[in-house]
């Protein structure tokens, strides 16, 4: 049997199961117009309406903010962002934060709405640890993604509190 190759769908996301690059690719079209997609990425009252529980510092380019989820905290460095089309960032998979990836996130304009592609990596698969972080962030971006459509086209916020 071989591993699966290509991009499988599971509903409107897109999720790419490629094994070369390590990579995570991920896709989905929202009715949210790009200045709104932007701003749910680049501004930390609203990155913490869908993705972690709140967001301590800024979200500048070259800023270290940190994610706060109620199990977990962990630091995001802003690479760089092109309002309205781009935003990257920087965070780690691994406690001693040995894989460190890259997130880009561009945003264009489709009809009335956006389409979101999302890429994380890379994942050098020979570290200890890396294959589960691996899986982590194909499952994880799925689940964000699906949080992200949520709030913007439905305003409502699919998160468990605890």
């Amino acid at each position: 049997m071989t591993a699966p190759r290509g991009p499988r769908r599971s509903g409107q996301t897109v999720l790419d199961v490629n094994l070369d690059p390590r990579v995570v690719r991920a896709e989905r079209r929202l009715d949210a117009p790009p200045a709104r997609v932007y701003r749910a990425w680049s501004d930390p009252g609203e990155l913490a309406t869908w993705f972690p529980h709140a967001v301590e510092g800024s979200l500048m380019p070259g800023a270290r903010s940190i994610l706060v989820w109620p199990d977990q905290r962990i630091w995001w460095d802003v690479v760089f962002a092109d309002p309205d089309r781009r935003f990257q960032f920087r965070w780690p998979w691994l406690p001693d934060e040995s894989l460190v990836t890259q997130v880009t996130v561009d945003i264009a304009p489709r009809g009335y709405g956006s389409l979101v592609r999302l890429v994380d990596g890379p994942f050098d698969l020979s570290l200890p640890g890396a294959l589960d972080a691996y899986a982590e962030c194909l499952e994880g971006w799925g689940e964000a993604l699906t949080l992200l459509r949520a709030r913007l086209d439905f305003s409502v916020d699919l998160r468990t509190r605890t």
